[in-house]
C-alpha cells in the first residue's frame, strides 16, 4: 500500500514536471515573439526619430541662433542670446495702449497684439499678431544699434479673412 502511494505520488509529480516543462517551451516561444515584435517597434521608433529630427533640423534653418554668419553681426554687443533679447524688445512694443503700433490693421474684437516672434537672420522677422478673434501675419526688418536700441520697420503683412 505504501509503495503504490509513493508510486501514485510519483507518477503525478512526473505529470506535473511534463505539463510545466511543456508550458514553459510555449511561453519562452511566446516571450521571443514579442520580443522580436519589440525589436521591430524598436527599429522604427528610431526611424521615426531620425526624420523628426531632420524635420527640426529643416525648420530651424532659418533660425538666428543657428545661422553664423547673421550671429557674426551681434559679436562686438555682448548679448548672451541675441535672438530672445529681439524678441522681447518686439513685445514691448504690446505695452502701448490699443493696438500694437507695427500693426497696421485695427482691431475687430479687441486690440492687436503680436503673440509669436520667429527672428530669421540679422535682419528679418516673421511675427503673427491676434485680437483674439482674428489672426494677421507680417514681415519687420529690424536695426540693431551699437547702444542696443531697436528701429523695426513693417516690411509686409497679411490678415487673414476666415476666423475659425
Amino acid at each position: 500500500m505504501k509503495n503504490k502511494i509513493f508510486l501514485y505520488l510519483f507518477l503525478f509529480a512526473s505529470l506535473i514536471a511534463l505539463y510545466l516543462y511543456v508550458s514553459s517551451g510555449t511561453m519562452v516561444k511566446a516571450k521571443e515573439i514579442s520580443i522580436e515584435k519589440l525589436r521591430q517597434e524598436n527599429v522604427s521608433l528610431k526611424d521615426s526619430i531620425q526624420e523628426l529630427n531632420i524635420k527640426i533640423l529643416d525648420v530651424q534653418h532659418f533660425s538666428l541662433e543657428n545661422n553664423d554668419y547673421a550671429l557674426e553681426n551681434y559679436a562686438s554687443l555682448n548679448l548672451d542670446n541675441p535672438e530672445r533679447y529681439i524678441a522681447d524688445k518686439l513685445l514691448e512694443t504690446n505695452e502701448t495702449k490699443g493696438d500694437n503700433p507695427l500693426v497696421p490693421y485695427e482691431g475687430m474684437q479687441g486690440v492687436f497684439k503680436i503673440n509669436k516672434i520667429k527672428v530669421l537672420n540679422h535682419k528679418w522677422i516673421l511675427a503673427e499678431f491676434t485680437d483674439g478673434k482674428h489672426w494677421g501675419e507680417m514681415i519687420l526688418t529690424y536695426d540693431l544699434k551699437d547702444d542696443l536700441g531697436i528701429d523695426f520697420t513693417l516690411t509686409s503683412h497679411l490678415l487673414y479673412t476666415s476666423t475659425f
